[in-house]
C-alpha cells in the first residue's frame, strides 16, 4: 500500500488538518486529525502543528511516504512570498525547509489552492475533463487554481484582481458575505461580477467552486449567468488534502 498513500497536510486560517490519502482514489484512508492554527500564525508555531500532525500518522504510513502541505501564500520554489491571510513573518521565510525541519522529513509545499485544482482536476468534478479549468475556493480568501490539459499554472492571485476599485477578495469571499450579512442573492450578485470578469479575461472551458461554502452551491450557483459551465467542487474540505498528498508524489517522482 505504501506506493500508493501520501500524507496531506492543510494548513487553514482557523485549523490544520492532515491525514493519509490513497493517490488512486484521493480519498482518505482514515480518520483526519485537525488542530486549530495558532492565534499568531508563524512559521515556527505552525510548523509545530504540522509536525504533530505528521507523527500522529507516523505509525500509519510507511516511513519513506511522501508528505504534501498546503499554505494559504504563493509559493515559489519552497519560499513563501505573501502572507494575506497568514502571520506576516512567513514573507520570504524558506517555508518548505522550516516544515521540512520541524517534522524531521522531506515535504513539499504547495499553494492551498493549487492543491485544491489539482485534487478537483485528478479525483473531483473535472476528473477526465480537458482544456482550461479554473477551481475558485471561496472562504477567508478567494483561491484559484489554474489547470490546463492537467497541467497546474502555479500561483495565480486571481482572487486580488482590482474589481469597482477594490481588490476582489475583500467583496466576494465568504467571509466577506459573513461579516456584511449579505443574503445569498446580494452575494451572487457581487460573484456574478468577479466570475465576468475573470471569464472575459481567460475563456475557461469550467469553473470549479470550492470552499466549505460549496456545500451550499445551490443557493447561489443558479443565479449566475455566465457563459462558462459553473460547477460545485466534489471534494469540499477535502480537497486541500488530496491535493497536498498528490503534489508531494508528484514531486518525489519528478
Amino acid at each position: 500500500m505504501g506506493a500508493n498513500v501520501a500524507l496531506g497536510i492543510d494548513i487553514g486560517g482557523s485549523g490544520i488538518k492532515g491525514a493519509p490519502v490513497d493517490l488512486r482514489t484521493g480519498k482518505m484512508t482514515g480518520e483526519r486529525l485537525r488542530i486549530e492554527t495558532p492565534a499568531r500564525s508563524t512559521p515556527k508555531a505552525v510548523a509545530k502543528v504540522v509536525r504533530q500532525i505528521a507523527r500522529n500518522f507516523a505509525d500509519e504510513l510507511p516511513p519513506d511516504s511522501p508528505i504534501g502541505v498546503t499554505i494559504p501564500t504563493v509559493v515559489q520554489h519552497g519560499v513563501v512570498k505573501t502572507a494575506a491571510n497568514i502571520d506576516d513573518e512567513w514573507i520570504d521565510a524558506p517555508g518548505q525547509q522550516i516544515i521540512a525541519e520541524a517534522v524531521g522529513r522531506p515535504i513539499s509545499l504547495v499553494n492551498d489552492a493549487d492543491a485544491a485544482g489539482l485534487a478537483e482536476v485528478r479525483y473531483g468534478a473535472a476528473k477526465g475533463r480537458d482544456g482550461l479549468i479554473l477551481v475558485v475556493t471561496l472562504g477567508t480568501g478567494v483561491g484559484v487554481a489554474i489547470v490546463h490539459d492537467g497541467v497546474l499554472i502555479p500561483n495565480a492571485e486571481l482572487g486580488h484582481i482590482e474589481l469597482d476599485g477594490v481588490d476582489a477578495e475583500t467583496r466576494v469571499s465568504a467571509a466577506a458575505r459573513e461579516r456584511e450579512g449579505l443574503s445569498y442573492p446580494q452575494w451572487a450578485a457581487r460573484l456574478q461580477r468577479y466570475f465576468s470578469q475573470v471569464e472575459f479575461l481567460l475563456w475557461p472551458d469550467l469553473f470549479i467552486v470550492g470552499g466549505g461554502v460549496s456545500r451550499k452551491a445551490d443557493r447561489f450557483l443558479p443565479l449566475l449567468k455566465l457563459r462558462t459551465p459553473i460547477v460545485p467542487a466534489e471534494l469540499r474540505n477535502g480537497a486541500g488534502i488530496a491535493g497536498a498528498a498528490l503534489f508531494a508524489a508528484a514531486e518525489r517522482n519528478r
